[in-house]
């Protein structure tokens, strides 16, 4: 079997054609006239004030998260409780409290002064004057926290029963 040719369709002739297609064709015609007979603008190129070409800034929208990635918020682990773990009680801590109004205590490694100084005036209700501190070379650190002249080290050393 030879294989089918395949059907062309008819083609209108100017007679058959609508009248509306020939407005159509005529209003496209000059639409690109017009465009072929105005000046053709080149681009202008962009005068660099700098040799450093820095990302153009887009828009950045705020992160509006569909559900929390965490289900509670994360509690701060360093309270008052875990920055003073211990008064220490030798004998030259014992000579600070009498004779300079200092109080020696053992700190977490991550208390910073004005952290131990916050955790001082709230648990044993006194205000320190200032606080020094070192890392000892077990590696824990201790602090001495000098009180102001209105309280007495030895006051507070009673109360907290070190003495």
């Amino acid at each position: 079997m030879a294989p089918k040719g395949k059907k062309e369709a008819p083609t209108k002739t100017d007679a058959e054609q609508a009248p509306g297609d020939e407005g159509k064709k005529t209003k496209k015609a000059k639409k690109v006239a017009k465009a072929v007979k105005s000046s053709v603008s080149s681009k202008t190129k962009k005068v660099r004030t700098s040799v450093h070409f820095s990302k153009p800034k887009t828009l950045q929208l705020r992160r509006d998260p569909k559900y929390p990635r965490k289900s509670t918020e994360r509690m701060y682990k360093l309270d008052k409780y875990r920055i003073i773990q211990c008064p220490v009680t030798t004998e030259s801590a014992m000579k600070k409290i009498e004779e300079i109004n200092t109080l020696v205590f053992l700190v977490d490694i991550k208390a910073t002064k004005p952290k131990i100084k916050q955790a001082v005036k709230e648990m044993y209700d006194v205000t320190c004057a200032k606080v020094n501190t070192l890392i000892r070379p077990d590696g824990r650190k201790k602090a001495y926290v000098r009180l102001t002249q209105d309280y007495d080290a030895l006051d507070v050393a009673n109360r907290i029963g070190i003495i």
